[in-house]
């Protein structure tokens, strides 16, 4: 069992009183001034670019990708930092297209723009949705994983881990958008430097202290089947990654609605100019180029040390209590070879990544509560005071339900085994296609229904339902020969044909996108109201020089890792 020194908790001492004491520092220059709304949940007009990238890096790089990815990176390899290098893409266009049509109409929450767009049952309906979405799915298994990672580590029991980071989430949570994001600039800087230091002493220990340069080249040269971005249909992993969809299929349709039409990653610049949104969603972009260095990279390097340096790593730190090999336990099990002192240094920078997103998930269920459900349905002439007052109260009391979920069900839906990242991605998936169409088509066609937007949320969401339990249901081995179905083994016995989560999220997309066209066109020929419409014209989409050699350059550089490592 891991355990720290005392040089590890001086070092994690340091880091807490820096986040702590900036936090308060920041709260209390703005304690004495009336705060509103939009300044408590999103610091309007306060971050500056390096702020809002820094908090968007923050707020996304969390339990999921340093435990979940570096797990992914240990099973499945190089080719899951497509979700890293894609969001780099992503991020170009959401600040290009996405972004000016929010500023523009002034809108602050994602079901304040169906509203505006649609209608308010449309925004209701998307709010609870959001509401589940993010308690359910995102806030448990970023509790979950994180508290698995730090008690593998410090040897502290997981309930422990659990209501410590659940408190000092809480803490930093209930000084609202501009602690939370500011105090993202410090964690992001824990987070690469931590992530950085483990990196390079992984790949030196490969390289038997020959520098990361040539542990680098050992790695790729020794597995190889680690280095493919691209899965053939015969790949055991092709279910998790299916080939050309990492590219041109469903994981746009993934990354578009979590970076463009996903409240909790979009706050942090609706409070912005568009300039400085801009600004911050390119540098955020930057950053995500490097991410797999120090997300993915180190499970690789565990992958070979455990399978090439015999006792280095004990066999049984990746093993669940009942023997199954455990890929969450890949960058615990990594940092559990760093030196006294760095070990600290490593679990301020994971405690940062995962308080930093717990703190930006709590603050967003905060806002859509409070504004699009609260406000509209329950008390329409709150208070500023009062609606800061019930977000501080959502904050606390979602963390409390993320808590209950993680203690009562974590385990048996990312334990064992299981892929906690892909945990993440499959359920986010059963929302994205309908969401993403929705908010798509609701940008760019006037004629858009506000029953066709209904359509896209409710029928997208039972069509993903049905598609995942399709296998059981029908033999689909014909779709084997086309590559959109592959077979996957059940309980060691039962062998089924199951359609790739990404591919899914590509015919649900599909779907929604023709139902929604079919039912505008009709409705509009009976005259049916298609919303209010949206103040949008050629001009926001234009772009300063600055930003477009930025985004030329990120481009480059992904056209660069994949004609490399294809």
């Amino acid at each position: 069992m891991n355990k720290l020194a005392t040089a590890d908790y001086i070092v994690f001492l340091v880091y807490f009183i820096i986040v702590a004491g900036y936090g308060i520092w920041i709260y209390n220059r703005k304690k004495q001034e009336q705060v509103s709304s939009a300044d408590y949940f999103l610091a309007e007009g306060s971050l500056t670019w390096w702020a809002i990238g820094s908090s968007l890096i923050a707020s996304n790089i969390s339990a999921e990708q340093l435990i979940g990815m570096s797990g992914s990176g240990f099973k499945v390899g190089l080719a899951i930092a497509s979700y890293e290098w894609m969001a780099a893409a992503t991020l170009i266009i959401v600040a290009v297209f996405f972004m000016p049509v929010y500023l523009k109409n002034k809108i602050f929450t994602m079901p304040q723009f169906l509203s505006q767009r649609y209608n308010d049952k449309v925004a209701m309906i998307m709010a609870v949705f959001w509401l589940l979405l993010y308690i359910v799915v995102n806030l448990m298994s970023i509790l979950y994983l994180g508290a698995l990672a730090l008690s593998g580590i410090t040897g502290m029991s997981i309930t422990f881990c659990l209501c410590a980071l659940s408190l000092f989430a809480i803490v930093i949570s209930l000084g609202g958008m501009k602690v939370i994001g500011f105090t993202d600039v410090i964690q992001v800087f824990f987070l690469v430097l931590g992530g950085i230091v483990a990196t390079y002493i992984a790949l030196n220990i490969i390289s038997d202290g020959k520098g990361v340069t040539a542990g680098f080249h050992i790695l790729t040269k020794n597995t190889p089947t680690h280095f493919q971005m691209i899965f053939k249909k015969q790949n055991p992993n092709y279910i998790d990654l299916p080939g050309m969809s990492v590219l041109v299929g469903g994981l746009w349709i993934a990354n578009l609605s979590y970076w463009g039409c996903n409240q909790y990653i979009t706050q942090r610049a609706l409070g912005a100019n568009l300039k400085t949104a801009r600004e911050g969603l390119l540098f955020a972009g930057f950053m995500k180029m490097f991410m797999p260095l120090i997300v993915v990279v180190p499970g690789i390097a565990i992958y070979y040390i455990m399978h090439t340096h015999p006792g280095i790593v004990n066999p049984s730190a990746m093993l669940t209590k009942t023997g199954v090999e455990d890929p969450n336990k890949a960058y615990p099990a990594l940092l559990g070879l760093l030196p006294i002192g760095f070990k600290g240094l490593s679990v301020a920078a994971l405690t940062a990544a995962i308080v930093a997103s717990l703190a930006g998930k709590v603050n967003s269920i905060a806002t859509i509560f409070t504004l699009d459900i609260y406000k509209k349905a329950f008390n329409k002439t709150a208070s500023e005071q009062n609606l800061v007052k019930t977000g501080k109260i959502t904050t606390v009391l979602a963390m409390v339900l993320g808590l209950i979920l993680s203690l009562l069900i974590g385990d048996a839906l990312m334990g064992e085994g299981k892929q906690g990242f892909q945990y993440i991605q499959e359920y986010s998936g059963f929302v994205s296609p309908g969401i993403f169409a929705m908010f798509l088509l609701g940008f760019f066609w006037k004629k858009t229904t506000s029953n066709a937007a209904l359509f896209a949320t409710i029928g997208g969401f039972l069509v993903s339902i049905l598609l995942k339990f399709l296998p059981n249901m029908v033999d689909l081995s014909p779709l084997y020969s086309i590559g959109w179905a592959v077979p996957v083994v059940h309980d060691q016995v039962k062998t089924v044909f199951e359609i790739p989560f990404m591919d899914r999220m590509t015919i649900v997309f599909t779907f929604c996108v023709i139902g929604m066209a079919i039912i505008s066109i009709r409705e509009n020929k009976k005259g049916i109201e298609t919303g209010k419409g949206l103040e949008i014209d050629k001009s926001m989409f234009k772009v300063a020089p600055g930003f477009l050699v930025g985004a030329v350059l990120i481009l480059g550089l992904i056209v660069a890792l994949y004609s490399v490592f294809w």
